[in-house]
């Protein structure tokens, strides 16, 4: 986008700069639009996850031109409850993916594996001690710490061989993450095994 006489130009086409018709084509050229006075325009992002955008600022002082929003923080109370909503539908969710194990049970088939049922536990402790957490949130900082929570990974690298034959040796690489713990669960036993993962620790 550009900036140009207080207005933002989106997209390029034809314009008039001291009685003289440019072709849109000219915005491929930075080096004329820079002699014309048109410049570059960007704007700051607003997480509107977390804000209310207000009205819109445009500094144009510099080479470019930066458009900056007012912004109005969003009401905790009323995040909080879209929290704990994504908590009870994940829950909803993973239950519903080994609700079979108890169906079958109940009809005199196998009874519920011991990691099964040991991971459904997990999962309703998990529920309880998020719910807590959100519950004792206080601040908007609070609410979104929680959503983008850093976290460091670890992963063994990957090596591939001529014949496409992936293995993995000692060589690990460190990651930086960040996490929304609405939506960070215990692992189902019965996912398939990340060969590249060594350990996810919350910083």
């Amino acid at each position: 986008m550009w900036y140009y006489n207080a207005t933002i130009i989106k997209t390029p086409k034809s314009l008039t700069v001291d009685g003289v018709t440019y072709p849109s084509a000219i915005f491929r050229d930075a080096d004329l639009l820079s002699s014309l006075g048109v410049k570059p325009y960007s704007e700051v992002r607003v997480d509107q996850r977390y804000y209310h955008t207000g009205q819109l600022t445009v500094d144009d002082s510099g080479d470019e031109a930066i458009g900056t929003y007012t912004t109005t923080d969003r009401d905790v109370d009323t995040l909080k409850e879209g929290m704990l909503g994504t908590i009870n539908s994940q829950v909803s969710s993973i239950q519903g993916g080994i609700d079979w194990y108890w169906a079958r049970a109940s009809k005199g088939g196998k009874a519920v594996p011991a990691d099964i049922q040991t991971y459904a536990d997990t999962i309703y402790t998990e529920q309880a001690t998020k719910e807590a957490e959100i519950n004792a949130l206080v601040t908007l900082d609070d609410v979104i710490l929680y959503e983008n929570t850093p976290f460091t990974e670890v992963r063994k690298v990957k090596h591939t061989a001529e014949d496409g034959t992936e293995t993995y040796g000692d060589e690990t690489d460190t990651s930086n993450r960040e996490i929304n713990m609405c939506l960070h669960w215990t692992a189902n036993p019965n996912d398939e095994v990340d060969p590249a993962f060594v350990s996810l620790t919350k910083d």
